[in-house]
């Protein structure tokens, strides 16, 4: 963008401004509906449309109709550690949100991995605020070059979901800034975010949509955001704490905390209006570079090349898979005989729960994608363990759609289910249905079962629920408000089994779950939610364990496919242990006895204990690797391609060792008592050795660190390829101060990162720019950032505790030429 242009944008801006009426700007920033702003066409401004899209772009309706690229999960882009391939992700994404309609993202998350427990864990890079930055940062350069917006997010210190509506989170100064508002300013700095979402909790006391300090002066005032600042949904509580404290759009309207009360505070000559017009001109500016604002040029005017969503989804998968270990077993000798085996590899888990879940057109699991690698005969599944014996939302086998009906009978209108489960929020409704006519919902179709026995089904819900299956009526009565503090928690919390019915392997039969609406049960926005659950049989565990073992045995190599669940990580909630949830342990321990080629693949968005991660040949983490996770597994364990992730979060061997576990709040607060000591620093202090470090990850070639060389800004490293195929390397750049350094802080942090690609025995060189912040503290007598003068190691390896060249650097304080 030339200054001239950015110069017509402002002035057009200001033209739009002065045309709109009070009641009209504070309509504007009430927004319409749940996932828009109101049009106004007296100044010729366009509805803006934003999306859920840390990983696809779900649009505006929670439906399969319109299915959505699904990229593996926001930690598995932070495996790659490639901020290159952040920015190609973004440019997807852009390109799938302007075929639906978006203008604006509600992603990155760079929040951190403040503890083990955080329940959203998967949708955070990493416990590192450099890193963090590094990855948010391509991740909306690439969104914004293809002229859509993003909303970095949640500003800030919402890192864990316990009470985190209300949470007052304590967080000291320096801690504050340097790890937590880091990723922001960073992203902030090197990626100029159209947006920016104000979290639920407060910090320090403060709401943050109230929040005028960290907002308007630090956000704004030092770090030169001239974005918007949207809540995040129903974070707005006050009309003139949230305008004051700097909140431009209350979301979702349109009855919010402004609109009409913002009109009267000011009309009462509470609220002064030049702070409305300030946050309409943030608004505005918005809208004009997302070219919704008539008159205006947008940001963007020669888009990306179009980018394959299905390639690229593959190519982060496989670049995202940590190899722990291997102890020869990867790549799976050509030729030979596979056991494949538990549930996980059957039916994946591509992604995690909550307001980042999206709706592929296809997903690969590994069996897909193994049973298409290998030679016919070659593959032989058992299921061995199931994660969950709890109900789930209908899926495998079942046909379903939405019949919605008024309260006469007659059918309003009807829309395909991509499972079990109805989540129609604000508007998000079939074509033809309001909530003011809805008075039933219909969940019904077909089941084709994949196992012949008892298959249980049940319902997730308030209210009343006649449940039919193969024309007999399971159950039909009324589910009342139990313990939960609100229906959410109702809605999306444990099912509940409500009868079972002996069913046929492949044999189709009917199934319905009739909900009527019960309005004393409405859901905290307008909307519609509830499930219908299933079951498949329940076989013995100790019989499918040795099933499994029988087929391990018989086979060259076994592959276990491990998984955490949706009840175990997901957005609303915190986890309570690191364990895999089910008989999952004892599988891989009956396995890997059977065979000492026994590889495990680890379907989870977070750490999980592992306690036989030292009686297996290989563990393979592939997070949650969205649609094409199973082909590039696949790829992974035969050898077509390398797994190239490194940790970007330590791996405890046991929760027991985490320095910094506490999620839980105490009478509404939660005191960040470890100050700067958390993710590896946390580790560095306490003397503790996590099962796995920051940075760790293997691939199928050997590399040798040859020279580093340092100049004031930069470091520039040769390496070689000293194996005997291709390979990427991720060289990583760590900053530790000298022994008797003269101020508190952790023993080494992450400085800076590259990869190179070299052939067998071939060399290469990158030169990686060290920031001058990692020379520096914030001074919180001074209220700035200082650096601190003395002598520094850098160093270079494969990871935090695998390093494998040093050099010294001198660094004078900032009063010093």
């Amino acid at each position: 963008m030339t200054d001239a242009t950015g110069t017509r944008r402002e002035q057009a801006v200001e033209a739009a401004l002065g045309r709109l009426g009070l009641d009209a700007k504070t309509r504007l920033l009430a927004g319409r509906d749940m996932w828009s702003l109101p049009s106004l066409p007296e100044i010729g401004l366009k509805s803006l449309v934003l999306s859920d899209g840390p990983v696809g772009v779900r649009g505006v309706r929670w439906t399969a109709d319109d299915p959505s690229v699904a990229l593996p999960s926001p930690t598995a882009l932070a495996a790659a550690w490639d901020p290159a391939l952040a920015r190609r992700a973004g440019r997807l994404l852009a390109q799938e949100a302007r075929r639906k309609g978006v203008h604006v993202l509600l992603a990155p998350t760079v929040n951190l991995h403040r503890s083990p427990l955080g329940g959203r864990h998967f949708e955070a890079y990493s416990e590192d605020p450099f890193l963090t930055g590094e990855i948010g940062t391509g991740y909306v350069l690439g969104v914004q070059d293809g002229g859509v917006g993003t909303t970095v997010k949640h500003f800030v210190a919402n890192d864990a979901e316990t009470d985190r509506f209300t949470v007052n989170n304590v967080v000291a100064p320096r801690p504050l800034r340097e790890l937590y508002l880091a990723p922001f300013e960073a992203i902030v700095k090197g990626a100029r975010p159209w947006g920016v979402m104000t979290a639920y909790n407060k910090v320090n006391g403060t709401t943050m949509t109230e929040h005028h300090h960290l907002v308007n002066e630090v956000l704004r005032g030092e770090w030169g955001f001239d974005g918007v600042n949207v809540s995040d949904w129903m974070a707005a509580r006050d009309t003139r704490g949230a305008i004051e404290g700097g909140l431009d759009l209350a979301m979702p309207g349109p009855r919010t905390v402004y609109g009409e009360a913002l009109a009267a505070a000011v009309r009462a000559g509470e609220v002064d209006e030049a702070l409305v017009d300030a946050a309409v001109r943030n608004v505005l500016r918005l809208a004009a570079r997302a070219g919704a604002l008539d008159g205006c040029e947008p940001a963007v005017t020669t888009l990306p090349e179009p980018v394959d969503g299905d390639a690229l989804a593959h190519e982060i998968a496989h670049r995202s898979f940590v190899l722990l270990r291997n102890e020869g077993a990867l790549p799976l000798p050509a030729g030979g005989t596979v056991a494949l085996l538990g549930a996980a590899a059957r039916d994946a888990r591509v992604l995690g729960g909550g307001s980042a879940q999206v709706f592929p057109g296809h997903t690969v699991s590994p069996l897909d994608g193994l049973t298409a690698a290998l030679p016919a005969g070659a593959l032989r599944y058992a299921v061995g363990a199931d994660p969950s014996d709890e109900l789930a939302p209908a899926d495998r086998g079942f046909t379903l759609r939405a019949v919605c009906r008024d309260a006469t009978g007659r059918v309003l209108g009807e829309a395909p289910l991509p499972s079990g489960q109805v989540q129609w929020i604000g508007d998000d409704l079939p074509a033809g249905v309001t909530h003011e006519t809805l008075h039933s919902v219909e969940v019904t179709g077909t089941f084709t079962p994949r196992e012949s026995g008892a298959h249980t089904f049940g319902t997730r819900g308030l209210g009343a629920f006649t449940l039919t299956v193969a024309g007999q009526t399971l159950y039909d009565g009324v589910q009342p408000m139990g313990d939960e503090a609100d229906p959410f928690e109702a809605f999306f919390g444990a099912p509940l089994e409500r009868g079972t019915a002996e069913l046929t392997e492949g044999v189709p039969v009917e199934v319905s779950l009739l909900h009527p609406l019960d309005r004393e049960h409405a859901a905290p926005l307008p909307g519609v939610a509830f499930s219908l659950v299933h079951l498949g049989p329940r076989r013995d565990p100790d019989e499918l364990i040795a099933e499994a073992a029988g087929a391990a045995r018989a086979a060259d190599s076994a592959v276990v496919v491990v998984a955490t669940t949706e009840r175990v990580e997901s957005e609303g909630f915190d986890r309570a242990d690191l364990r895999l949830p089910g008989r999952q342990d004892d599988l891989v321990r009956a396995v890997a006895a059977a065979n000492p080629r026994t590889v495990v693949v680890v379907n989870a968005g977070s750490p999980v204990e592992m306690p036989w991660r030292d009686d297996v040949a290989a563990v393979l983490l592939t997070w949650f690797p969205g649609q094409e996770g199973g082909a590039a597994l696949a790829a992974v364990l035969t050898g077509a391609e390398e797994p190239g992730g490194r940790l970007p979060t330590t791996w405890p061997a046991a929760l027991a060792d985490a320095p910094v576990t506490d999620v839980t709040p105490v009478d509404g607060e939660l005191h960040y008592t470890e100050g700067l000591f958390t993710g590896y620093r946390a580790w560095d202090r306490s003397g503790a050795v996590p099962a796995y470090p920051f940075g760790h990850g293997l691939g199928y070639t050997t590399w040798g660190y040859e020279a580093l060389d340092l100049s004031p800004e930069a470091a520039t490293v040769r390496v070689r390829n000293t194996g005997t195929r291709p390979g990427r390397e991720t060289v990583q750049l760590y900053v530790a101060p000298a022994a008797d350094d003269p101020v508190e802080r952790p023993a080494r942090r992450l400085a800076g990162f590259a990869s190179v690609e070299a052939g067998p025995g071939e060399s290469a060189e990158t030169e990686i720019r060290v920031p001058r912040r990692a020379f520096e503290i914030w001074d919180e007598r001074a209220g700035g950032w200082t650096a601190v003068p003395g002598t520094y190691e850098i160093r270079a390896g494969r990871s935090l505790t695998d390093i494998r060249l040093t050099a010294k650097l001198t660094v004078h304080g900032d009063d010093e030429s």
